[in-house]
């Protein structure tokens, strides 16, 4: 097998702009066959891209093999895997059963033109599992799953606002990454403070008895893996009773932490819930359900019923690969997975504190995000408040260690990762401190002298 090359770089201190500059230039040459793959994708792409998330100066690498947790580049080079596909490659990249349910479900024809045996099971397997969930329907996506529980709300309270945080990212078509985004539709979007219980509060005080839903993630996914305080969450779902909000929790990414989803840990129950990524198996996937009272008003035998149209929504490839992977994700695997992604944080954040940088991991289970600031990240001010030229080094300084992850720095533990990837991973981020001390300490006394 071809290792990836390891950047050489004359002068390892300097700004991080001088050195996340002798990165690129280092990986680039590095990766020739994917910059003429990137190249010639810009003929019919615009940026040679059709997912923003996966592009980065100077261009992206092309991934053209994977296997349990590894990957190959166009280039031969060979990484780990420690993105998952941001979180939707929960079970590695040949899981045997997934691919066998998928293989059987060809045999029987593709596009079936209607109603077919699996879609019923699928439906009933989720029920069972999400506390929350008494029926379903399925979509091709998250970001349609959290468009269709907005719907779903709005129709049923009669009201058109809706309360969402700073800093979540709830599809493409509802994102709110320092505000509400251009390509947002266009909703009557209330944007308030993640875990700010007090200014949460008073938003709820002057909008409740317009608020058609408020839409929180137990935890920011793509915001940078913060944890919701679950004084915060309990507060959501104190006041949205006494309001007649309908509270949305968008499980897509945070289902993976129990075998229930994080309801089922942490007491709490939504209206209406999420759920996307890893729960097809790998194929595209998305859905939302809740209160049996709430969903029925999609059920086309009642007067006045909504519509929810979707080619795609019950075809059988993901069917199929969905009740696999329900089975493959057994409660004994959702624990141990959890377990062994704590323990992983855990050692990561120890070694960034003895070695005196400013650097955190922050998550829950099996997904954190690294982010190089000394002071506490609880919203998502505190996320674009770090350092993020450091952010960018850290991800090419992993990708020449063998280690792939998001640009950003989220890592999405896979089934298929066991103790010696976490190791792999742990030295690399040892290496990388030790590499990039000069750095690193320049930002930790900017930070201290910018403090109030």
């Amino acid at each position: 097998m071809t290792e990836p090359v390891r950047s050489t770089i004359d002068s390892l201190g300097g700004t991080p702009a001088s050195a996340l500059e002798s990165a690129r230039e280092a990986y680039a040459e590095a990766n020739q066959e994917s910059r003429r793959h990137f190249e010639s994708a810009c003929a019919h792409m615009p940026g040679g891209n059709t997912r923003t998330v996966l592009f980065h100066s100077p261009f992206p690498l092309r991934i053209v093999r994977g296997q349990d947790a590894r990957l190959w580049d166009a280039d031969g080079h060979e990484y780990v895997d420690f993105l998952g596909d941001f979180t939707a490659g929960l079970f590695g990249h040949t899981n045997p059963a997934i691919a066998d349910a998928v293989r059987s479900a060809l045999a029987d024809g593709i596009s079936l033109s209607g109603h077919n045996r699996l879609e019923a099971r699928f439906a009933a397997r989720i029920c069972e599992r999400f506390p929350s969930v008494d029926s379903v329907r399925f979509t091709n996506s998250g970001t349609e799953a959290n468009l269709l529980a907005i719907t779903t709300a709005m129709a049923t309270t009669g009201r058109r606002k809706i309360l969402v945080f700073d800093g979540a990212y709830h599809g493409s078509l509802a994102s709110f990454a320092g505000g509400s985004a251009p390509t947002n539709v266009p909703h009557e979007w209330v944007v308030g403070t993640y875990n700010d219980i007090d200014s949460t509060s008073a938003l709820l005080d002057e909008y409740g008895s317009s608020l058609a839903a408020v839409l929180v993630e137990p935890m920011l996914g793509s915001g940078g893996c913060v944890p919701a305080d679950q004084e915060f969450l309990r507060l959501l779902r104190r006041r949205t009773r006494e309001s007649g909000t309908l509270l949305i929790f968008d499980e897509v990414m945070t289902s993976r932490l129990a075998h229930g989803g994080y309801q089922s840990i942490s007491g709490l129950e939504a209206d209406l819930t999420t759920l996307g990524k890893y729960i097809g198996g790998g194929l595209s996937f998305g859905a939302f359900g809740g209160r049996s009272d709430l969903m029925s008003v999609f059920d086309p035998r009642q007067p006045g019923s909504l519509a929810h149209a979707g080619t795609f929504n019950n075809n059988v490839l993901t069917m199929s690969a969905g009740l696999a992977a329900l089975d493959e994700l057994t409660p004994e695997a959702a624990d141990e997975l959890g377990t062994r992604g704590d323990r992983l944080r855990t050692e990561l954040n120890l070694l960034c504190e003895e070695s005196g940088v400013p650097m955190v991991f922050t998550g829950l289970g099996s997904l954190m995000t690294v982010h190089f600031t000394d002071r506490a990240v609880h919203c998502g001010a505190d996320v674009r408040g770090a350092d993020q030229e450091l952010k960018e080094l850290f991800f090419f300084d992993m990708l020449a260690a063998g280690v792939y992850l998001a640009r950003r720095g989220m890592v999405a533990l896979s089934l298929t990762i066991g103790s010696a990837e976490c190791r792999l991973l742990f030295e690399a981020v040892a290496a990388f401190i030790e590499r990039r001390r000069p750095v690193l300490s320049g930002i930790a006394r900017q930070q201290s002298s910018a403090a109030p």
